[in-house]
């Protein structure tokens, strides 16, 4: 089975919509995750208009979508650009509780969910300068 995924991979074609695919099934199930974690419902405050939970998500969107992109760079097959993208994303999720955890002056989870825009915009910045810095250790 290996062999006929390695010549349908050869195809530069299959290739990318192999990626493409898997990346955007790893999409869903890591902000499914984030989803969980977070104090509020991402999607149901967006479609009210809360642009600080719009940006948070956002950057989450972009800073796994970065990863991938790394991860594709980096490696020769699937399995480690998805092992190296999941990877990052835990690390992506350990920073968001330590930027949680580095603010006791306020809680970031209840911030955002307010709309308090500067708190939006600082944990999309977060998410996306991390997913650099992860996908610049990607071997």
């Amino acid at each position: 089975m290996n062999e006929e995924v390695d010549v349908l991979l050869s195809n530069p074609y299959l290739a990318t919509l192999a990626f493409f695919a898997v990346a955007v099934i790893a999409l869903v199930v890591f902000l499914t995750i984030f989803e969980l974690v977070t104090k509020y419902d991402d999607w149901a405050e967006i479609k009210k208009g809360n642009l600080s939970v719009a940006m948070a998500t956002g950057g989450k969107i972009f800073g796994i979508c970065n990863l991938f992109r790394f991860a594709i760079l980096n490696n020769d097959t699937m399995i480690h650009s998805l092992i190296w993208a999941g990877y990052g994303f835990l690390l992506l999720l350990v920073a968001y509780f330590i930027f949680e955890f580095l603010t006791p002056y306020f809680k970031i989870d209840e911030e955002i969910r307010k709309d308090n825009k500067a708190v939006g915009l600082l944990s999309m910045m977060i998410s996306i300068s991390l997913s650099y810095v992860v996908g610049a250790c990607v071997t």
